[in-house]
């Protein structure tokens, strides 16, 4: 913990009162928040300048989705399949099954920054075990494994300035990794990029600012740490949630911080002191983000 660290609180923006929220992303193009309720199997989007949102049924639980380079199309990651998704028609166009005979499901993703959509998998057991694997949709539609460690619980996927780094965690270990990410689509250099401290929480979703730092969602910590590229922390905003699961920064400075909580596995009493648990939280930052890449890939 940096000495000069700031401390902030996020407040509740929308109580969506998602069972698994999760996917918060930033549209510059539209001004708008996108995130999922995974177990809802529910699309969500808030416009904070009408304060209106709405919200689409899906036709399975959508873990993570990306814009597009069309503003009316975006690419979902469903439980088992990636597809396309047309906001207009609300119609889905299957792209390819994800480990199929395996009892795992997709989870967090975000787009690297050649347009090529980069996520991972989950396995739908309880305990977890290292059996899901990392991949890349490639703009020819092709899906590619990586080479990297297979996770339990995939998560906190998130790419550099420049691109030339990639983040990646295997939630459980409570550690969050980086490799060298070269834009042919190459990966080197695996290695720890920072390890949590805290006695609770573990790593989930994340999104980098302007300024190359690694802001972390902390599943069961209550927080989101920022980390500077060299690993270490500078800044931290508590969620008065205790399940924050994804963060994207936002609004028309790129200085709102968008967070995701969940209210999936906690007790009736636990919801009693968290009764907002499944909103979306926002807190204004001294960082800006970066628009969000979109996927370059374009429907067969």
């Amino acid at each position: 913990m940096g000495v000069n660290m700031q401390t902030n609180e996020a407040a509740l923006v929308i109580d969506s009162q998602c069972v698994l929220g999760e996917g918060a992303t930033w549209c510059a193009r539209d001004g708008v928040l996108y995130w999922t309720d995974i177990e809802g199997a529910c699309l969500w989007r808030y416009s904070p300048v009408s304060g209106e949102s709405r919200s689409w049924p899906m036709p399975e639980r959508l873990a993570t989705f990306a814009l597009t380079a069309d503003p009316k199309r975006l690419l979902l990651g469903l439980a088992t399949h990636l597809a396309f998704f047309d906001l207009t028609t609300g119609t889905t166009q299957h792209i390819v099954d994800v480990e199929p005979g395996l009892n795992t499901r997709v989870n967090d993703g975000r787009c690297d920054r050649q347009g090529r959509f980069v996520f991972g998998t989950k396995d739908e057991a309880e305990p977890t075990r290292p059996i899901g694997g990392f991949y890349r949709l490639n703009l020819d539609l092709s899906l590619e494994r990586l080479p990297l460690p297979a996770p339990a619980i995939s998560n906190s996927i998130a790419f550099s300035p420049d691109g030339a780094t990639m983040y990646y965690c295997d939630s459980p270990t409570r550690e969050i990794r980086a490799c060298e990410y070269f834009a042919d689509g190459r990966i080197a250099g695996d290695r720890v990029f920072t390890r949590l401290t805290d006695a609770d929480g573990v790593p989930d979703g994340s999104t980098v600012d302007a300024d190359g730092g690694l802001w972390n969602a902390q599943w069961g910590g209550a927080r989101v740490v920022r980390y500077g590229a060299d690993g270490v922390e500078t800044e931290r905003v508590g969620v008065s949630s205790i399940q924050p699961s994804c963060v994207a920064l936002g609004g028309a400075g790129f200085d709102t911080l968008y967070i995701t909580t969940a209210r999936i596995g906690l007790t009736d009493h636990a919801l009693t002191q968290d009764p907002y648990a499944g909103g979306v939280y926002a807190a204004s930052v001294s960082r800006q983000g970066l628009p969000e890449p979109v996927f370059l890939g374009e429907p067969v």
